[in-house]
């Protein structure tokens, strides 16, 4: 019997491997609005399940999201587009959709506004965040990967809180600048190159508003400009995990929106998939121990070999 607790030890060890490895996961967003000249081949309404990389995100951006024209440096027709957005924020996280009360009534209103306006609207609910790397340097690295050419890093403008690698580089430290370039845009495009603008998290040095008064501000400075334009919204939070070496699981199914009163969020599809697998494991592991306890014991049964012949 030792040796079966033993198995069943290393099972259990196994599972919670399993479920520690779980990456935290944050939904991304890409919308554009009209004028978009979408072909009738390309998804205008699309939502992608899976699990992916922030690689894997840049990569169906490009592919599906029609940017490949606007980031590539290929030869050919470019898209109609003016202005293209690469926002990040840092406290939206997947399990924040299904949520009735959000932290930031304003971001959530904004996505859902653009989102369902859209002439062309993906989303990605869980996109895998690794604090190893800023999400702003995946992206790009992604873009950069997946464009035959090489991207148009000239033609990528960052906030004054992104940490740019060169000192060169464009950077805006209001929302003034950003409407100043959006109106160079307009005025004077020859090429038809679009430019790509990067909202690192917090959006400016000095910025006092929240992430979705942020957003809404950028989506409205368009808008009036009359650009034409494309945004994607991705988000990578920090600090949900003060000690991850004592929290196992990296999703949260219910936070405290107090310090006395907990609400229960209701289980998303993730939440649901993991919750069904463990389910499983442990009936499997019920099962396992009473089919090698029946064995056990049909084992230990001795019975004689022969049975002597019945005296009258």
């Amino acid at each position: 019997m030792a040796a079966i607790w033993v198995a069943v030890a290393v099972m259990l060890v196994a599972t919670a491997q399993v479920v520690a490895a779980a990456p935290v996961t944050a939904p991304a967003f890409l919308w554009a609005p009209k004028n978009y000249r979408l072909s009738s081949s390309e998804a205008k309404e699309v939502v992608h399940y899976q699990t992916l990389s922030p690689k894997s995100l840049a990569k169906s951006v490009l592919e599906e999201g029609g940017w490949s024209n606007l980031v590539c440096s290929k030869d050919g027709p470019q898209k109609n587009v003016d202005v293209a957005v690469l926002f990040l924020g840092s406290k939206l996280q997947s399990s924040d959709i299904s949520k009735d009360k959000q932290a930031d009534p304003a971001l959530a209103d904004t996505l859902k506004l653009s989102f369902s306006s859209s002439e062309l609207s993906m989303a990605f609910p869980y996109v895998a965040i690794s604090e190893d790397e800023a999400l702003e340097n995946s992206l790009l690295s992604g873009f950069t990967e997946n464009c035959e050419d090489g991207s148009r890093g000239n033609h990528i403008t960052y906030t004054d809180t992104c940490p740019a690698s060169s000192e060169s580089m464009k950077k805006h430290s209001s929302m003034d600048s950003i409407q100043d370039l959006v109106k160079s845009r307009m005025g004077n495009n020859p090429t038809g190159q679009t430019k790509l603008i990067v909202f690192c998290s917090g959006g400016f040095k000095d910025n006092v508003k929240s992430e979705g008064e942020l957003l809404s501000e950028v989506v409205s400075v368009l808008n009036k400009s009359g650009a034409k334009y494309s945004i994607l919204y991705a988000s990578q939070p920090y600090g949900l995990l003060e000690n991850t070496s004592e929290l196992p699981l990296s999703r949260y199914l219910a936070e405290k929106t107090n310090e006395t009163k907990p609400v229960l969020e209701k289980c998303d599809g993730e939440c649901q998939l993991k919750s069904t697998l463990l389910e499983g494991v442990f009936v499997g592991l019920v099962l396992l121990i009473i089919l090698i306890s029946g064995l056990c014991c049909m084992m230990g049964i001795d019975t004689p070999s022969r049975f002597e012949a019945a005296q009258d």
